[in-house]
């Protein structure tokens, strides 16, 4: 399981999803512009303000770290 702490305007966030898409590796994308809570829990997960966050399988990836998100997912290039 996949999920995504983004905003709409987040550059990283856009390019991240745009990665994921490309690869068929299906998401859950949570707006923490809008949901106050999933800010919340983005936080505690993270320590960080900052998005993308991304949550695979319990791992928590701050930004767009192209290679380790690579790795947890097995994406080969």
């Amino acid at each position: 399981m996949v999920k995504i702490f983004s905003t709409p305007t987040c550059v990283y966030c856009i390019t991240l999803k745009k990665f994921l898409t490309e690869h068929n590796i299906e998401f859950e994308d949570i707006n923490v512009g809008e949901d106050k809570k999933a800010l919340e829990e983005m936080v505690q997960k993270s320590g960080q303000m900052g998005v993308p966050v991304t949550e695979i399988d319990g791992q928590i990836i701050v930004g767009f770290d192209k290679n380790k998100i690579s790795e947890l997912l097995n994406i080969k290039e």
